[in-house]
């Protein structure tokens, strides 16, 4: 009888649980019939995320054929970030004076030709020319992504700019997803460059969507210098440290910068078993699987108050990863829960950004923001592979991570009690 109550009870939480996923994506399929900008610009966002991704599984199963070292993996994931924090300073002025759609454009053209050149990449002596090319591709990338951000708020408010936010990470999640999914499966039957020239060509098809896309955003022109646009960002930042420490909380969602991790846990212990790219794609696969799931059921509970337990929930998650990646299998079912906490986390404390700041600074803000966080996921990635080098296991590293997202959880507590922070809605 017991056991009868047990399986009714579970499937009656299963129910509503799926019921409450179903009414989650009805609301950002009607976001996206009322926001035809934002549509296309998801559209863009899910498809060249997609080839990223992809090139993305070439580029670490070639460093892993040519049987690099640990720390060298770790260079090549810190260069994925680093790029952004460099020309961070520079784009925050840029975007807000320059219209998005032609700055958007001449950003996707860049990422065109470099990722057509990633096909000369072929020996270890042609490691520099890798580190220039995707030291290049993934600033464009970055300074693409900041002016994307920096436009929602301004089509956007209130809700509809926290489910645009959480779209768009459902949207990098699930391209994500099948990026690694499919990359690992492409890149195990033909190869590293098929997966290179996938890529370049899904950006073109990109460049001229957006070409065709009629964005007629108004834009301040600022009287201001450009060095003027800087200091004044730095002089907002002093006169209102909320919005400072709001970037330093989502900086701490840096740490989720596993492509290192993942990339050594695959050369450790699971080389035996299966395929250097099918091991990256499913390891990566699942995780974005967990990205994808979180905001779905997590959108609807989360708030001011609830993202410290998120914190915590994301510290538990990576330490139960670091118990189980010794076993492949095990290591994928711990990587769906370690995704699970990671999107809504990014989403919100992104939101909370953008509503607690001028709308005259949201490019320059949320430039020093994505620079704060690729800070954050380049020193991670260096701090992955040096850890490495000399001798720590991933176990540990997992863990010394796990310990960050609950310093994050102890500052974000703070923040929230000696700063006034508006709700989203």
């Amino acid at each position: 009888m017991i056991q009868r109550i047990s399986f009714v009870n579970s499937f009656f939480t299963f129910i509503t649980l799926i019921y409450a996923t179903l009414s989650k994506m009805k609301k950002y399929t009607q976001l996206l019939s009322t926001q035809p900008i934002l549509k296309r610009l998801s559209i863009i966002q899910l498809i060249a995320y997609f080839g990223a991704w992809l090139s993305n599984v070439a580029i670490y199963t070639l460093l892993l054929e040519m049987k690099v070292s640990v720390s060298i993996i770790g260079f090549v994931a810190m260069l994925h970030f680093i790029a952004g924090v460099f020309q961070a300073p520079f784009s925050g002025p840029i975007i807000d004076s320059m219209k998005p759609k032609k700055l958007m454009l001449l950003l996707l053209f860049i990422e065109i030709i470099v990722t057509f050149m990633l096909l000369f990449i072929h020996e270890v002596s042609d490691l520099w020319f890798l580190y220039i090319l995707i030291f290049i591709k993934m600033a464009a990338a970055s300074f693409y992504f900041t002016t994307e951000m920096s436009l929602l708020p301004k089509i956007l408010t209130g809700d509809k700019l926290q489910k645009a936010n959480e779209l768009h990470s459902i949207i990098w999640s699930l391209s994500y997803t099948l990026g690694m999914a499919l990359g690992g499966l492409l890149v195990y039957l033909f190869g590293v460059t098929l997966a290179f020239v996938i890529d370049a060509c899904i950006f073109v098809i990109s460049f001229f969507l957006l070409y065709n896309l009629k964005m007629d955003i108004r834009l301040e022109k600022s009287k201001e210098s450009f060095f003027q646009m800087m200091r004044g960002t730095f002089s907002y930042l002093k006169a209102y440290p909320h919005a400072m420490h709001l970037m330093f909380v989502h900086a701490f969602v840096g740490l989720t910068a596993f492509d290192a991790l993942v990339a050594l846990m695959v050369d450790k212990y699971y080389g035996g078993i299966i395929a250097t790219s099918l091991a990256l794609g499913l390891l990566h696969a699942s995780r974005a699987f967990g990205l994808v799931l979180g905001p779905i059921l997590l959108g609807n509970w989360i708030n001011n108050k609830r993202i410290v337990y998120l914190f915590l929930f994301q510290a538990f998650a990576v330490v139960l990863w670091a118990n189980m990646m010794h076993n492949f299998y095990l290591s994928l079912i711990a990587s769906v829960l370690v995704g699970l906490f990671t999107t809504t986390l990014w989403s919100y404390t992104y939101t909370l950004l953008q509503k607690n700041i001028d709308e005259k600074f949201y490019g320059r803000i949320v430039a020093y923001n994505d620079m704060l966080f690729l800070l954050m996921a380049a020193f991670t990635s260096f701090m992955t592979g040096y850890l490495a080098s000399i001798g720590f296991s991933l176990e540990s590293i997992a863990v010394l991570i796990a310990c960050g997202f609950a310093l994050g959880s102890i500052y974000y507590a703070w923040v929230l009690r000696t700063q006034n922070i508006k709700d989203i809605c």
